[in-house]
């Protein structure tokens, strides 16, 4: 098998000497066992996992995986791109769900409920991933969009969670939602995808901002400079695995195992050794999901 073979999971990568969390990964989505995902990040220093919840079933897998692993802690959420599949439907069960009918505003008022009672739970640390995506749905969903993400600013701050945000296309909105609603204190920038002046605005708001694999892409000059600026007590990593496989193992299957590959860029774009930076994430990680 050719070494390039986008099948073959990449090598592990030499372990970080500081131990560091995994800020964002979908262990539902990717192939083995949780043990065995769990053992093998671990190996090379990433001993912490945030596992996100994308929709009703995630969120709860999340939570059950969360309360039987104590290096795993939960997020709980509808994704942006979820709502507008439950308020109108989706025929092509373009989701994990399969074709879907269209339940209104109250399927999508009954879903939140439920997101709400597991935000009350103790293992589940975040309310996300939520947010906007304007790049996967198109304007008949944006209003329902808008909802869920307000409605999910209210339950982090109602439940004292870090609330996990996904912005996709939609900087200038989540933005403006986020000033309209009032902020919860922790607030995360999941697989941060804003240049280096968005950077300066959530860094004078305190908002944490987690860099995923793309960073080290050939194109992503402008996530390089944002993190260049990022305050180092406000930096996450994580991998989205199984998405967003970091240079050079782009195209093949990511799994937490692989942070240590990006937190080395990180370190050679912020100009601060590895472990360094390593103990900075660390300890913002902490901070920002409270364990």
């Amino acid at each position: 098998m050719a070494p390039q073979d986008k099948n073959t999971p990449p090598p592990l990568p030499e372990p970080l000497r500081v131990a560091v969390a995994d800020s964002h990964t979908h262990l539902d989505m990717q192939e083995g066992t949780v043990e065995e995902a769990l053992a093998k990040a671990a190996s090379v220093g990433v001993t912490t996992v945030v596992q996100v919840g994308c929709d009703l079933a995630g969120s709860r897998w999340a939570a059950e995986t969360a309360a039987a692993h104590e290096s795993v802690h939960a997020t709980v959420a509808l994704h942006p791109n979820e709502a507008p599949r439950i308020v109108l439907g989706d025929p092509d069960g373009w989701s994990r769900q399969g074709a879907r009918e269209a339940g209104g505003d109250s399927a999508l008022d009954a879903a939140l409920a439920e997101i709400d009672d597991m935000a009350a739970l103790p293992q589940v640390r975040g309310v996300g991933e939520t947010g906007l995506d304007y790049f996967r749905t198109g304007p008949e969903g944006m209003a329902a969009q808008e909802r869920s993400f307000r409605a999910h600013i209210e339950i982090a701050k109602r439940r004292g969670k870090a609330l996990v945000i996904h912005d996709r296309e939609a900087h200038d909105d989540v933005l403006r939602i986020l000033r309209e609603e009032g902020a919860p204190e922790r607030v995360v920038f999941h697989c941060y995808s804003g240049d280096a002046e968005m950077a300066k605005i959530c860094a004078e708001a305190g908002y944490f901002m987690s860099f995923a694999g793309n960073v080290t892409f050939k194109n992503a000059q402008p996530l390089r400079d944002a993190l260049a600026v990022a305050p180092p007590e406000l930096v996450l990593v994580e991998t989205d695995a199984p998405f967003l496989t970091p240079a050079p193992y782009r195209g093949r299957a990511n799994a937490p195992y692989l942070v240590p590959v990006t937190l080395r860029a990180m370190a050679e774009v912020k100009a601060v050794t590895e472990d360094a930076l390593a103990t900075a994430i660390a300890a913002n990680t902490a901070r920002a999901f409270g364990y």
